[in-house]
């Protein structure tokens, strides 16, 4: 890009008005009703055409030995953009949204910018002009060409497609295989024209110098989200901003968003003041460089176009352009020039990531501490409900009501004692009218324990649920997982189930109680008992009978009755019954716990299908971030 020499092109036509070859106003004539912003006087603007008016490098952690041209280096982002693209969060969660936000910001930098300049340090030098609605960002383009390559209206949003002006000796690379792949682009062919929403134009001209590319970005401000979106990823792409904005929206927060990421990530800006009103001009600029100063950005070149400046041809007929283009082809003339503005804004972007991807992690741990408070709560209820259970099922807590009646009504019967009889006696047989009521005795017990174990593992099971739920609902973003956990089928299923595992249960102790009986000589020998009602009596003593306030305690309310203990130490032997019961325990609880690891799926799975991030995906970015300092 050459100097420019000649007197001021105010038409902005023909050859004077190409891009890098078009004269600019001198430093001690600036264009009328642009004059430089505060703080800047004609010699500043003219040390600014010898060089970047935006020093390379500010602090000493910009003072760095160059980016390793070695395999390292690469090796190292591309591990850290793998860590980043494979992150997953959990939707509505704490953190979700941010680290989405974050998770795409860096892995657009670092597959759009910084791995193609370390593949490639010699690719052209993108300038993004970017800035408010309205602001003659498009003019300004076409102005900086020489040419119209880009349409202007004043339809707003008018740039729903970006532009991107470079030489045809440099079109290739901006192809879909080097620059944003994922974006679809058009090349453009005659008379500029815009392209389809989301679609990158290229415009191949000769009026652009090789090894420079500009770039008309839409709106940061656009009422239509995707538009500025899209600006921030072009902007993300880029190695130098102008930001245009305008007299009456530059102190917009939008605007300021935007340029204090620039500060942040040390990245070569110009600033364009457009539309300036010629009353309360040196106000409104004492103003706007107040607010530059204050932001960090007082280094950054300025430049103010007035409210009177003529278009013709869609671009600017003063000569601010000529500032501009000046400025630019000082910045970007030659391939040092250029390698010194990409490099600082290279390594404003990486020394960047020592706070954007630890921040990031912050995220995805916010994301894992969700999900850990959320699995601990499934956790503790459900380990809740096992003691509960396992106290209710032997503190003879059970002991009441239906069951108690129902077990007294058998000992009160004879039933007990005719089920074990001596070998050998005759007894008196039973009518059919006593066999059915028998009958139906043992049935109502058989019930009866059937209905009271159901209870104490639905309630139990009902509370676990609730309490998980209710630490769901406190989480952000919890109440929607939980109204998804619980979609599933409720009690009755769980009753079905809680059934079949007690008849199952009853079946297992009959069979132990026969096997038993048959092992010991002496009751083979002298007694025979009926092996169900015997199964009952030994249902009785595990539920705690001499515990409960029905048996034989201290604080017996009742007469005790027969005791289930001594009938069945009488039968089978102290010994012998004690390895019993441990046998049927051990099996209900074994078939009771089974349950409540069924019951406990829905959460899990919920959990499981949320996208929560993994334990160690914090620890990995960390990692990341610290061989990143190593490798640079």
């Amino acid at each position: 890009m050459t100097r420019p020499s000649a007197a001021p092109d105010t038409t902005g036509s023909g050859p004077a008005g190409r891009f890098g070859t078009g004269p600019a106003a001198t430093s001690d004539q600036p264009a009328q009703g642009s004059g430089p912003l505060p703080g800047e006087d004609p010699r500043a603007i003219n040390e600014a055409r010898r060089g970047p008016t935006v020093p390379v490098a500010a602090g000493p952690a910009k003072h760095r030995a160059p980016v390793p041209e070695d395999d390292r280096f690469e090796q190292v982002l591309e591990s850290l953009r793998k860590q980043i693209r494979d992150l997953r969060f959990a939707d509505g969660l704490p953190g979700a949204e941010e680290g989405r936000v974050l998770q795409a910001d860096v892995l657009a930098q670092l597959s759009d910018y910084v791995l193609p300049r370390v593949r490639r340090p010699d690719i052209p030098l993108l300038i993004a002009v970017a800035g408010s609605t309205g602001a003659g960002k498009s003019t300004l383009v076409n102005s900086l060409v020489g040419e119209q390559v880009t349409t202007t209206g004043v339809r707003r949003p008018t740039t729903n497609s970006p532009v991107l002006a470079c030489n045809p000796a440099d079109v290739d690379w901006f192809s879909e295989a080097s620059f944003i792949p994922s974006l679809p682009r058009v090349r453009q062919q005659g008379l500029a024209m815009p392209g389809k929403d989301g679609m990158l134009v290229l415009a191949a001209t000769e009026a652009m110098p090789p090894g420079v590319a500009l770039l008309d970005t839409p709106d940061v401000d656009s009422a239509v989200a995707a538009h500025h979106e899209f600006a921030a990823k072009f902007l993300d792409a880029a190695d130098l901003w102008v930001f245009v904005t305008t007299s009456s929206r530059y102190a917009d927060a939008r605007v300021w968003e935007f340029l204090q990421v620039a500060r942040d990530r040390d990245t070569s800006m110009a600033v364009v003041l457009s539309r300036v009103p010629r009353k309360g001009r040196r106000r409104l600029l004492d103003h706007f460089g107040a607010m530059l100063e204050a932001n960090g950005l007082g280094a950054a070149a300025r430049f103010a176009i007035p409210e009177t400046d003529q278009i013709r041809g869609e671009r600017f007929t003063s000569n601010v352009a000529d500032h501009i283009r000046g400025f630019l082809a000082d910045v970007a003339g030659e391939a040092e020039q250029r390698d010194r503005v990409s490099r600082r804004t290279f390594i404003g972007v990486i020394d960047s990531f020592r706070t954007r991807v630890p921040e990031l992690a912050r995220q995805v741990e916010t994301q894992i501490e969700a999900g850990r408070v959320m699995a601990t709560a499934v956790d503790t209820a459900y380990a809740d409900s096992r003691a509960r259970i396992g106290s209710g099922l032997g503190d003879g807590s059970l002991l009441r009501g239906s069951l108690i009646a129902r077990w007294q009504e058998v000992a009160a019967s004879g039933e007990l004692a005719r089920s074990l009889r001596p070998r050998g006696r005759r007894t008196r047989r039973a009518g059919r009218v006593e066999q059915a009521e028998r009958g139906q005795r043992v049935a109502a017990l058989e019930r009866a324990v059937r209905d009271a174990v159901e209870a104490l593992v639905v309630s139990s099971c009902e509370r676990a649920s609730e309490e998980v739920e209710s630490v769901w609902r406190g989480v952000p973003g919890g109440a929607d997982l939980a109204a998804r956990a619980l979609d599933q089928p409720g009690t009755g299923l769980l009753v079905q189930q809680i059934r079949h595992e007690i008849g199952e249960w009853q079946r297992d102790i009959a069979e132990m109680t026969g096997e038993a009986g048959a092992t010991k000589r002496s009751v083979a020998r002298l007694v025979t008992f009926d092996r169900d009602i015997v199964t009952l009596i030994l249902i009785i003593d595990l539920l705690g009978y001499e515990r409960s306030s029905s048996g034989g305690g201290a604080h017996a309310a009742e007469p005790p009755g027969p005791s289930p203990q001594r009938l069945l130490k009488g039968l089978f032997g102290a010994q012998s019954l004690r390895s019993i019961g441990a046998k049927a325990r051990e099996n209900l609880i074994a078939r009771i716990n089974g349950l409540l690891d069924r019951e406990r799926v829905p959460f899990d799975t919920a959990l499981a299908s949320a996208g929560i991030p993994s334990e160690d995906a914090a620890v990995q970015l960390y990692q990341a971030t610290y061989n990143l300092e190593i490798a640079r």
